[in-house]
């Protein structure tokens, strides 16, 4: 065999939220994978170091976690009024496989920035000193996030003393506004926030039993799950889930049945390849716990506990979409989510995860019989870790 030359691509490593991703600027791929298709997936596999039968990514930029296995492509927006066009790959670790389906509400937070610093943004709109809301189209669920990234001395702030549970330093604190998150048009008998029409649902899955869920569509699909109807207690950590083949195995069969009553796909076989997405989350109320890293909160500091899995796994703190979708749930009266925290009206909750606690807002309103939701807010951070160029062979 011939010995090939590596691709030197022009890319950005960084963390936003709770998870790490490599950022590309469209035009600096190579030209082949500038649109969607084959040639696209297989570079951004190979970047990550993907399909990788032993689970560690040793050969590429991979974490060899869902929070890890990311890749972002940004561009100048194909949208009036928009700043930019950020399109997300969620790269499968032990398969061929880029899920296109949906967003990543954590890197979202790194978008902003990026978008910045590579050029997007006219240096004459931004301030000297205070905040610059730069307005992402998200190109995969084709939503409006704006993103509020603090400005010092013209360039973007990226050192603070916000801290966020399930990153270990403080940085800036970037607020994120997701702009009517939830689907629309018609659903089964209703809006298709609720793809059903039904605020509460019977879901019955063969080998694990019958029970209620709310499945909603806001930030991203999710079916959610009472802790207590599937043996949990709401307050468990990734090892008790994830150290469980078993418990995996169920997860992903509710997933799979979840994802066929929610319209998203036909038949619970095609769930291999909807790997993203819907999510599954179960909830509980409020209880004492200790976190990942040690932390003890109490009840007190929570309105609800919630343990969401992403790509089969329990994630280590919570999706930044499926956050949304627990701030949109937990706004509005009825569904398990709202239940958990306690019932009635809100604006906002601070729920428990695996590594510490999140606060989230959303506004809902009832409007011709249907909820709609306009907008959900909550704070991340992002920091460029590494930038240059990436290699991978040709």
């Amino acid at each position: 065999m011939t010995p090939m030359p590596q691709l030197r691509i022009p890319a950005t490593y960084l963390r936003g939220g709770t998870s790490k991703g490599v950022f590309f600027r469209l035009e600096d791929l190579p030209e082949a994978a500038r649109v969607p298709g084959p040639a696209r997936d297989a570079l951004l596999m190979r970047v990550i170091g993907s399909p990788d039968p032993y689970g560690k990514h040793t050969d590429g930029m991979g974490g060899a976690t869902s929070s890890t296995s990311k890749c972002v492509i940004i561009s100048k927006s194909s949208q009036p009024g928009h700043d930019v066009d950020y399109l997300y790959g969620q790269v499968a670790i032990d398969t061929a496989f880029v899920d296109w389906s949906g967003n990543c509400g954590n890197l979202s937070t790194a978008v902003g920035p990026f978008a910045i610093a590579n050029g997007f943004i006219e240096k004459s709109r931004l301030p000297e000193n205070g905040t610059f809301v730069v307005k992402v189209w998200q190109a995969n669920i084709g939503k409006t996030i704006l993103c509020h990234v603090p400005i010092t001395n013209g360039e973007v702030q990226e050192t603070g003393d916000f801290e966020l549970d399930g990153v270990t330093f403080p940085a800036a604190e970037i607020v994120l506004e997701f702009i009517d998150p939830a689907d629309e048009g018609e659903g089964e008998g209703g809006g298709a926030m609720f793809p059903t029409g039904n605020l509460t649902d019977s879901l019955e899955v063969p080998g694990v039993g019958t029970f209620e869920v709310t499945m909603i569509n806001a930030g991203i699909p999710t079916v959610f799950v009472n802790a207590k109807d599937i043996g949990y207690t709401g307050t468990e950590l990734q090892d008790a889930i994830n150290g469980d083949p078993k418990a995996l195995a169920m997860f992903e069969t509710i997933r799979a049945h979840g994802a066929v009553r929610m319209g998203l796909i036909n038949d619970v076989a095609d769930a291999a390849k909807r790997q993203h997405t819907p999510k599954v989350a179960f909830v509980a109320p409020p209880a004492d716990y200790t976190t990942s890293s040690g932390k003890r909160v109490a009840a007190a500091e929570i309105d609800l506990h919630v343990r969401a899995l992403s790509m089969g796994k329990l994630h280590h703190a919570m999706m930044g979409t499926c956050a949304v979708a627990i701030g949109t749930a937990a706004a509005i009266p009825g569904t398990l989510v709202n239940r958990a925290a306690g019932g009635g009206e809100r604006t906002a909750v601070r729920f428990g995860h695996p590594s510490g606690t999140l606060r989230v807002g959303a506004e809902a309103a009832r409007v011709d019989g249907q909820w709609v939701v306009r907008k959900a807010i909550m704070s991340r951070s992002a920091r460029v870790l590494m930038e240059g160029f990436v290699r991978v062979p040709a």
